[in-house]
């Protein structure tokens, strides 16, 4: 992977310094290169980017003023029975809001960053989505394997939004978006629960979300959007992570619909 970036930056002209930042399991490698980010991922050898998708779709869909780093380039190759796709993006200059998805402590953002994080949802979900991030397939088994209950009845509306709107994807206390690979058609109220979820160790956050959101989470659509957040997050404990947001997570669920989620629930379900 580092052998990987040092090809990508010599192709796209740029120096790069700093450490390198690693994403999940060693699959993309990042750098400061002067007043840009270059990305670097790993994929199979016969991925393709779709169009719409991904980081080069958002670029492209989504509008300018939602706060996000800006693309200024691209490389896709081959090589050593490996894919790579490397971003060259703009530098952020103001850290991530926590280093992990969720929050152990409140970060005292001012109100200026939630102005513009609720701007930015709203501005957002105004955006042509070209992909369904979250399957209605998916929410059938994931609702009663999960929650403990049976899926919705009604059609899943669905808004465009990031899909993974967390606290590591989020900068302060200037706000900026980050990671805009999951993008695309998700349940109305699902951004928003998942970062409603990722904060329930910080009790004063959390009702803030709620707060602000609430012309959100509390209609029949944005509850809906909310369980699809929870059950996602409670699969990923099943899977063994955030063991220590198992209580928490499976006690707003139950607020929620009255049932307490099943202990224990197998994490082989297909996200």
């Amino acid at each position: 992977m580092e052998d990987a970036h040092a090809t990508a930056a010599a192709h796209l002209g740029v120096t790069c310094t700093g450490r390198s930042t690693w994403g999940f399991g060693g699959k993309t490698i990042g750098r400061r290169a002067g007043a840009f980010w270059l990305r670097v991922a790993s994929t199979s050898p016969s991925s393709t980017r779709t169009r719409g998708h991904g980081i080069t779709g958002a670029d492209g869909l989504v509008p300018k003023d939602v706060p996000r780093p800006h693309l200024h380039g691209v490389l896709d190759w081959t090589g050593g029975g490996h894919g790579y796709q490397a971003d060259l993006l703009d530098y952020v200059t103001d850290p991530v809001v926590s280093d992990r998805p969720d929050l152990a402590t409140d970060p005292g953002l001012p109100d200026s960053w939630w102005r513009s994080l609720r701007s930015a949802v709203e501005t957002l979900a105004t955006a042509q989505g070209m992909r369904t991030t979250v399957r209605d397939a998916w929410i059938e088994r994931a609702f009663p394997q999960y929650l403990g209950v049976p899926a919705p009845r009604t059609v899943v509306e669905r808004v465009t939004g990031h899909g993974d709107f967390h606290w590591a994807n989020l900068n302060g206390p200037t706000l900026t978006i980050l990671d805009w690979e999951r993008w695309g058609l998700v349940p109305i109220g699902f951004d928003v629960g998942m970062l409603h979820a990722n904060s329930l160790r910080v009790p004063a956050v959390a009702a803030r979300i709620r707060r602000d959101f609430t012309a959100v989470l509390d209609t029949p659509d944005g509850r809906i959007g909310e369980l699809t957040a929870l059950a996602e997050m409670l699969q990923a404990v099943a899977r063994g992570f955030y063991p220590y947001l198992a209580g928490p997570l499976a006690n707003r669920a139950r607020e929620l619909t009255g049932v307490a989620p099943p202990q224990g629930a197998a994490p082989e379900l297909a996200g």
